[in-house]
């Protein structure tokens, strides 16, 4: 009986230091909810045109000036949108979770949510060539943490099989881990052109948005072709 009582005692501390599904279901909503939050504040930082810029040059000039806030915006929500995408597709993948994974989890939500600060910083100073270039540098510099992160979250998660689905593809993950080299090496370039052309910088991140945007289909494609059993789990 004290076998079995001991045995009983043990198995609600395994199963917190392992998490499950439906853990990881639960940090999906979370980490969905930060993401939606933060490409929403986006739109604030585009104001208005006042009534007496309106009435100075015509309604029309007046949201034409606002492009370097359009600029800004498209940029940072397609960038969001497409790590809130690659974000969703590692849990095909990772379906296990312990505290580690989570707090490296929210590490990486810290610099999502702080994106629309450099947007706006980019937005107001794109127009002044004496500051665009450290606009671009700082908004680099978010991107750079934000790969970063994203590097740790799933490289942690991935490491030794700890808290992949027990029929993940190898060779899928091994793909995806070198795709994600790409994004801090390639905004580390952005940030040191941000130090010579701002508009080179930017090229960057326009560039890197069109590689992640797509290079996610390859290994998934692969993977279900392998496996004919179902889901992973």
């Amino acid at each position: 009986m004290n076998e079995t009582a001991h045995s009983d005692h043990q198995h609600p501390a395994v199963h917190l230091a392992t998490g499950g599904a439906g853990e990881t279901q639960r940090l999906e909503a979370f980490s969905d909810g930060v993401f939606a939050i933060a490409i929403t504040l986006l739109v604030l930082e585009i104001h208005a045109p006042t009534p007496a810029e309106t009435h100075e040059v015509g309604l029309w000039t007046a949201l034409a000036s606002r492009w370097p806030s359009y600029l800004a915006y498209v940029l940072s929500f397609i960038s969001i949108g497409i790590m809130w995408a690659n974000h969703h597709t590692i849990f095909q993948y990772i379906r296990r979770t312990n505290r580690t994974f989570l707090l490296l989890n929210v590490v990486f939500l810290m610099f999502i949510s702080f994106v629309p600060y450099p947007t706006a910083v980019l937005a107001e100073y794109l127009p002044d060539p004496a500051f665009r270039k450290v606009g671009a540098l700082f908004y680099s510099l978010t991107l750079i943490g934000i790969a970063i992160n994203y590097n740790l979250v799933w490289r942690y998660g991935v490491g030794s099989g700890r808290l992949l689905a027990h029929n993940a593809d190898p060779v899928a993950v091994a793909t995806i881990s070198r795709r994600y080299l790409v994004g801090p090496a390639m905004y580390a370039l952005a940030a040191v052109l941000a130090l010579f052309n701002a508009w080179a910088s930017l090229a960057i991140h326009g560039l890197l948005l069109l590689f992640f945007m797509f290079s996610e289909r390859t290994p998934i494609v692969h993977r279900r072709r392998r496996d004919t059993t179902g889901p992973l789990t």
